[in-house]
């Protein structure tokens, strides 16, 4: 940590001088009321529809500023409860419309889509997605750290959702839709009546891989055309907030089954288990930019099952949030200090590694004071097997400074357990937008634990860290990117996650990407060299190192392709495990490496594939995994992962094998009635893991989930005395209620 101290003063004036640069940007937008009422129905023929001019759009794929194939016109109004927008997208060849899917949130690629991005609080940060296909589906998402990758991390959650409707009509002509987004479903701020977002909306054509936006999305970043940055500012007059209570109970009914060691450890014994359930959630918008959560007796019944990872690192392995409660507006709480190190990780709260912990009750409170973002978490958990009952509190707050694009904010965490223990961390953050695509991205951290506070081993540099990081954010031309990350001994964020303590990281990137003509059936190339260093602390040796040249290509028909060789250093003081039978010495590594993937333009048939090899250690390893999806109707989609691990240490005459086998089906009867299987095998756990859950939609926020979920033991002679085949199984209904009042 003590590398920080030289010159820090003298460097930060210089950075926040460079800050202060203006940006440039449009004047705002009016955006026509309607005249009339319009009848939400797909095809906006109503006089209403005829009086608002649409908007100017744009190509942005296969050719920035091309000629479009086939007509579109979008339009976007609003009354006094509700945003519209309506898609005129007419198409020569009416039988290429694709909508391929009828289940909630399932589109993809090969779908046609009409879309529309809120940036709600005009932070141009964060925004709210809106998507519907020639199927009839609502799609919602929410955007966040300006639609910018940051190590490896995708800047959308798809699991939000939220209450708006949408309606498709499909001609001889084209497709014809209508989103219709009631204002008490976002929140923004209003001056007198007057507000201001980022909006932009887009046409996808997948048979053609076209897009066309509004505004226009230069190819320079990926994702271009969901940046909140580059949305044009919108006007709405006269818009009042409005702020409906929600009140969703649940009930819960099932029965679960268990095996267990009997007490002479001769057999296992099969434990049953009646489930009987009752809670309730509540929403409240308490002004048109705050929002209210409470929730009582939290239950994640409906939620999908965790994806099954192969760990052939010494590090801890990151898993997703799926849980709905922590999802909505979720970027507010994110504290990143590079990869998937971060000051909150809000799966360290009602989990644990022997599973669910209950959840009593929690409150959260996420929104704007002023130009305050601000976001409030308190959670109380219930005693487990493995854990005692503890309180969970999260309070972030941040602010744009310097320019729109900039912003600075911190974060205090708290996990309190009982007999006065306690586990804190604070920290300072912030985005700087220093000119034209380049930024700075900076975090400061401290954690306190109380059984180190006793010792002294809580001082900043024992219990700290930060990171500074400089990078052209451009996907055009020449990029860069450069950072330094150092980490305490005792850096633990009791609720949070962090990936490697001890060790200053200093790592780097140079790219030059080429976008292709429009005669070339090429969208772009890419070639980079980036490396990355861990030095100990202590003695300022290298831990561990990478570095290698990648060469990216993408096509204009929407298929990519990357290769990267690499060479790997690593320095063990330590042995680890890859399995009980297989022992990595500790000693000094050098070894080879490439990994690369691949996938195919969007179609109903989308395999991808995946390789890393090389030598591993002091022997070699295979990686690969080969993951098609196969859409065969709207009623019906199947994927799969197969993943192949093989490692192999001739002089040790040791070998670690494992395969993963992922299988999902989704099946849709209609926009109400839909049902998913997933099911998992990993070989190096012997275990099967299904889960089904089937969903009747009524509408918006009533719902009837029917959920099955089965772990197998597959060796089961694996151990004495043999193991169940069924390790545990579980039934549940859950029924949900959305009062709005």
């Amino acid at each position: 940590m003590r590398l920080f101290r030289p010159c820090i003063v003298r460097w930060w004036l210089v950075l926040l001088a460079l800050a202060a640069v203006p940006a440039q940007a449009q004047a705002p937008m009016t955006l026509p009321r309607l005249a009339g009422p319009v009848a939400l129905d797909g095809p906006s023929d109503e006089a209403a529809w005829q009086q608002v001019a649409p908007l100017p759009l744009t190509m942005s794929l296969p050719t920035f500023e091309g000629e479009f194939t086939e007509r579109t016109e979008i339009r976007v109004a609003y009354d006094d409860a509700y945003l519209y927008a309506a898609l005129r997208a007419y198409d020569a060849t009416p039988q290429n419309i694709r909508g391929n899917s009828l289940s909630r949130d399932r589109g993809s690629e090969s779908d046609d889509y009409f879309g529309l991005i809120l940036d709600s609080f005009n932070d141009n940060e964060n925004a709210l997605a809106f998507l519907t296909t020639p199927a009839g589906i609502r799609v919602d998402w929410t955007i966040f750290n300006d639609a910018q990758f940051d190590g490896g991390a995708m800047p959308i959650n798809e699991s939000w959702n939220t209450f708006w409707d949408a309606a498709v009509s499909v001609t001889d002509a084209g497709w014809f839709a209508e989103m219709r987004i009631p204002f008490s479903s976002l929140r923004f701020q209003d001056a007198g009546g007057r507000v201001v977002m980022g909006l932009s909306t887009w046409r996808w054509i997948s048979h053609k891989s076209e897009l066309q936006t509004f505004p226009e999305a230069p190819p320079k970043w990926f994702f271009s055309h969901i940046k909140p940055s580059i949305m044009r500012d919108v006007v709405f007059e006269g818009v009042q907030s409005r702020k409906p209570l929600y009140l969703t109970p649940y009930a819960l009914g099932g029965l679960g089954q268990a095996a267990d060691l009997n007490a002479a450890e001769t057999a296992y014994e099969r434990h049953d288990d009646v489930a009987r359930d009752l809670g309730l959630d509540l929403k409240y918008g308490l002004t048109s930019n705050l929002t209210l959560d409470l929730t009582l007796n939290t239950d994640f019944a409906q939620v999908e099952a965790d994806d099954q990872q192969v760990n052939l690192t010494r590090f801890s392995l990151f898993f997703p949030e799926k849980r709905l409660f922590f999802q909505e507006r979720s970027s507010i709480f994110d504290f990143n200090t590079g990869g998937a190190t971060r000051l909150f990780y809000s799966r360290r709260i009602g989990l644990s590694d022997e599973g669910p912990v209950r959840i009593y009750g929690g409150a959260r409170l996420v929104g704007r004071l002023g130009r305050w973002d601000v976001g409030l978490l308190d959670v109380q958990t219930a005693r487990s097997d493995a854990l005692p009952s503890e309180n969970f509190g999260v309070l972030r707050l941040r602010r744009q400074v310097l320019n729109a694009y900039s912003y600075a904010g911190g974060m205090l965490t708290s996990r309190l357990g009982p007999g006065g223990a306690y586990d804190l961390a604070y920290g300072l953050d912030g985005v700087l937008r220093l000119f034209g695509d380049d930024y700075l991205t900076f975090s400061l951290a401290h954690t306190l634990e109380d059984s180190l506070v006793q010792v002294g081993r809580a001082s900043p540099f024992d219990a700290g860290l930060a990171r500074v990081r400089w990078e052209r954010r451009s996907n055009e031309g020449l990029g860069y990117a450069g950072e330094v990350k150092a980490s305490g001994a005792h850096f633990d964020p009791g609720v949070g996650f962090a990936l490697r303590t001890d060790v200053t990281q200093a790592s780097g990137q140079l790219a030059y990407t080429v976008l292709a003509g429009e005669a070339s059936s090429f969208f772009q190339h890419q070639v980079a060299l980036a490396g990355a260093a861990f030095l100990r602390n202590g003695d300022g040796s290298v831990e561990s190192a990478e570095v290698g040249p990648s060469y990216l290509f993408s096509l204009k028909s929407g298929a990519f392709g990357v290769v990267n060789p690499k060479v790997s250093f690593e320095d063990l003081r330590e042995p680890f495990e890859l399995s009980d039978d297989v022992v990595i010495p500790a000693g000094r590594y050098t070894f080879f490496g490439v990994a690369g993937a691949f996938q195919p333009p969007p179609r109903l048939f989308r395999p991808a594939l995946s390789f890393e090899a090389g030598s591993f250690y002091d022997g070699w390893r295979v990686t690969a995994s080969f993951s098609p999806a196969w859409t065969l109707s709207r009623y019906l989609e199947l994927s799969g992962e197969y993943q192949l691990n093989r490692a192999r240490f001739p002089d040790r005459d040791a070998r670690f094998d494992a395969d993963l086998f992922r299988l999902r089906a989704t099946a849709a009867l209609d926009a109400h009635l839909s049902a998913s299987t997933f099911a998992q095998y990993n070989t190096f756990t012997d275990a099967v893991v299904v889960n089904v859950r089937l969903r009747y939609n009524v509408r918006e926020g009533h719902d009837l989930y029917l959920v099955y979920n089965e772990a197998l033991n597959t060796d089961r002679r694996a151990e004495a005395p043999p193991l169940p085949l069924t390790e545990s199984r579980t039934i549940l209904v859950k029924y949900t209620y959305t009062f709005v009042l």
